[in-house]
């Protein structure tokens, strides 16, 4: 806590300490004065409660806000309850005052300066957030850094679908050279074989026609030997 808070907190509570001490010492002129504030409220309370017991409970109220704010214990809420109270405090004074004179107008129009005066310095102190950040803000920059995340997470995701996406075309590019590359490696040797099957079967006709022409003349040869061993035996 700052100097200036610790001096300003028990400074501006002090009205409001005295004012709920007040209302709990004479809770009778109370309940008198916040008599159609107070008749109302105990008619929408679901029991009975009298107008009395309200302006004490007010009272005490507003003294514990008065002591919490000034020790600086849940600052930004008791200031929130003494700008409640200083609010009631406005309208019960300025309904109540006496107008007959004009010192007495004058009277009513400082009262109510003051009391909007108060009102105001804890209104400014039921924001004041000593430096830290507030809940409205830590809500508005959580939810900036959620979207901020959601956004890289995203961003994040169309990277790695892209990456995905380049991969699967430079496998399945791959997948093609090599299937291409294959079946030209399987072309090559198909014509290879064929090649070879070709020669083999050239090869094996020639061997087929020397076979055949070698039987052929040893068919003649065996035939001009036949007809020689014929002839020589039919002149003996």
């Amino acid at each position: 806590m700052s100097v200036v808070r610790f001096l300003a907190r028990p400074l501006l509570a002090s009205s409001f300490i005295i004012a709920g001490a007040d209302k709990l010492k004479n809770a009778d002129e109370t309940a008198e004065q916040l008599s159609p504030v107070l008749r109302r409220a105990a008619d929408a309370l679901p029991v009975r409660v009298e107008e009395k017991t309200l302006a004490r409970a007010i009272g005490a109220t507003q003294l514990s806000a008065g002591v919490l704010f000034a020790f600086g214990k849940a600052p930004r809420l008791s200031a929130s309850v003494l700008a409640l109270t200083s609010a009631l405090n406005t309208f019960v004074e300025w309904r109540t005052a006496d107008i007959g004179t004009p010192e007495l107008r004058s009277a009513r129009r400082a009262a109510l300066l003051k009391n909007a005066s108060l009102a105001g310095g804890v209104l400014l102190a039921s924001v004041d957030t000593a430096g830290r950040p507030s809940m409205a803000w830590r809500a508005q920059h959580f939810a900036a850094d959620a979207a901020k995340a959601t956004r890289g997470a995203r961003v994040d995701a169309a990277k790695a679908a892209q990456s995905v996406r380049a991969d699967a075309a430079r496998s399945a590019q791959t997948v093609r050279t090599d299937a291409a590359k294959a079946a030209r490696q399987a072309a090559k040797k198909a014509r290879r074989v064929r090649a070879d099957a070709l020669k083999a079967a050239r090869a094996a006709k020639v061997d087929a026609v020397k076979a055949a022409r070698n039987a052929k003349a040893e068919a003649l040869k065996a035939a001009h030997s036949a007809t020689h061993q014929l002839s020589a035996g039919g002149f003996a």
